[in-house]
């Protein structure tokens, strides 16, 4: 779920933090992906497009589908990819994967009434929500990135979480998922859409932390507790108080504290045995590998190795594998070419218009005396 309502509430509030990039733009960029968020993607993606490519067994590979050739894409546009892997969930998630796993029994009682209906739009909108991306999924793609020369951590416990962890550290540029909790999590940059497939033509969307911050006029801390009351994984939140409320109260109250303090909890009720304060520090201090100890490592695709994986008994076609596997080889012979603002450390910025107030006065002085000549 990430948090509910941000980006709406951040493209109301602070519009000035978000733009629309293309993925050609990120050349040269490393970039960590949240992994399970991208294969729930593939996998519901190759319903949409109406390519249920299984396996000889009948099992769905829409989820090494997306793989293969989303990361394709990406390495040909200069992107170097680190896929991490969620752990295991934090014992205060247990709520939240309970209530989903209320509303996959619910959507599964529902697609038998549409079976029996013969509604055959129903039965699809109610297969959507049956999937799930499982152990087995995340096996087969460490498998597969691994011969496609691709690195991927394995997050101790949330991969959203290890992905910010990493882009602090400097061991990326960015974030790339769907779940805006990875800015509660302290990612600098987050990027949106990059792995949605090319025939939905939308722009990637980057968000930049600072700017959040700046637009919302809150603190890092402020703005996790107001993440917390719009509604997260980890605990429930305020009866009662939506987006523009939550954001008002934490700019005049500054915490979750002061706010139970001074608003009428008969009216705005708080959830019993509230555990705001435990779910506020996994956001801050949360359980993740130490990113100096993590080597990322992008090597040459392995093509004998991906059509071994990939045809046979998975269907994937031999040619189409082979042409993906030298796709991978030329991009990354071809992007040893970085870009050039890694060469460059940009000490200050020095606003334009005092810039032309500073020439303007070196131009006076050069006036009254000065010699230009050429230099000895």
């Amino acid at each position: 779920m990430g948090i509910l309502g941000l980006s709406k509430l951040i493209g109301e509030v602070a519009p000035h933090a978000i733009k629309d990039n293309e993925i050609k733009n990120y050349f040269g960029r490393k970039v960590a992906i949240d992994a399970s968020m991208s294969l729930y993607q593939f996998l519901i993606a190759v319903r949409n497009e109406g390519q249920q490519l299984t396996s000889a067994d009948g099992e769905p590979t829409g989820h090494l589908m997306g793989t293969f050739y989303r990361t394709i894409r990406l390495v040909e546009n200069g992107i170097k990819p680190v896929f991490v892997f969620d752990g295991k969930p934090p014992t205060m998630k247990s709520g939240e994967l309970e209530k989903r796993a209320e509303k996959r029994e619910e959507a599964l009682k529902e697609l038998e009434k549409a079976t029996e209906a013969g509604d055959a739009a129903m039965v699809d909108k109610f297969n959507k929500r049956l999937v799930k991306v499982t152990k087995q999924h995340a096996t087969e793609c460490k498998e597969l990135l691994t011969l496609m020369g691709i690195p991927y951590v394995d997050a101790p416990c949330e991969a959203e979480a290890q992905c910010a962890a990493l882009q602090k550290a400097g061991k990326v540029y960015a974030t790339a998922t769907e779940d805006m909790d990875a800015l509660t999590f302290g990612t600098s940059v987050l990027l949106r859409h990059m792995t949605f497939s090319e025939a939905r033509k939308m722009p990637i969307q980057e968000f930049h932390l600072d700017q959040v911050l700046e637009g919302l006029k809150l603190t890092q801390n402020e703005f996790i507790d107001l993440c917390i009351l719009l509604g997260c994984d980890y605990c429930g939140s305020i009866r009662g108080i939506g987006p523009k409320r939550a954001i008002e109260l934490i700019r005049e109250h500054k915490s979750i504290e002061n706010i139970l303090k001074k608003i009428d909890t008969s009216k705005y009720q708080p959830p019993a045995d509230w555990e705001f304060a435990e779910a506020r520090k996994l956001f801050i201090e949360p359980e993740v590998a130490d990113p100096n100890e993590i080597d990322l490592k992008w090597n040459n695709p392995d093509e004998d190795g991906l059509v071994k994986y990939l045809c046979g008994d998975k269907n994937f076609a031999e040619d189409r594998v082979r042409g993906g596997a030298k796709k991978l080889m030329k991009a990354r012979s071809g992007s040893t070419q970085g870009r050039l603002d890694g060469f460059f450390k940009v000490l200050s910025t020095t606003p334009a218009q005092k810039r032309k107030g500073d020439e303007k006065k070196n131009t006076a002085k050069r006036g009254k005396g000065s010699f230009r000549g050429k230099p000895k």
